[in-house]
């Protein structure tokens, strides 16, 4: 495992390979649907964003409620595709790395290699469990949306598998490949 810290340059991206799994350490933040629509909402009238997205990390989940003792509630991945519109602007304007499951659409794997980012899987159905990697959470934006809002999360050992690097490549379209001459 290749263990990592936010902020991300783009040194460390350079060494990340599609397959690679990784520990990721640090601050990233949430959003989903309804807080990507306002983010760009916010940039199309040239405002100010909750967080720095220069060189940031954005989760796609949404958490469940948090019990008492906890920090967050389950925090599993939700299905990246569903993000894809609003990706190849934020990627534009700095972000570099997005987490969540499932594939990436041509133009956002396109936008990932012109900006030298990289998007990497969370394992669905384990959100429980992935929980506990998250050491601090405060909600900093869209507190309206409730599970939606924009969470600032400080995660330890936060596993992830890099599905597509900087340079192209796309682990599900390599098992697919290989699937395909057995």
């Amino acid at each position: 495992m290749i263990k990592i810290n936010t902020p991300l340059t783009e040194d460390v991206l350079k060494k990340l390979k599609a397959g690679d799994d990784v520990l990721l350490c640090g601050t990233i933040f949430t959003a989903r649907d309804e807080a990507h629509k306002r983010l760009l909402e916010l940039l199309r009238r040239n405002k100010r964003l909750p967080f720095d997205i220069k060189g940031a990390v954005i989760y796609y989940t949404g958490p469940t409620p948090t019990k008492p003792g906890q920090i967050i509630g389950s925090c599993g991945p939700t299905s990246s595709f569903r993000m894809d519109k609003y990706t190849p602007e934020l990627l534009k304007r700095g972000l570099k790395v997005t987490i969540g499951k499932g594939r990436r659409s041509k133009e956002v794997v396109a936008a990932l290699k012109k900006y030298k980012a990289v998007y990497f899987a969370a394992t669905g159905g384990i959100g429980a469990l992935i929980s506990k990697c998250v050491k601090k959470s405060e909600i900093i934006a869209f507190a309206d949306l409730g599970c939606e809002a924009v969470y600032k999360l400080d995660v330890k050992n936060f596993p992830l598998v890099v599905i597509n690097d900087i340079y192209g490549n796309d682990l599900y379209q390599k098992i697919i490949d290989k699937s395909l001459q057995i």
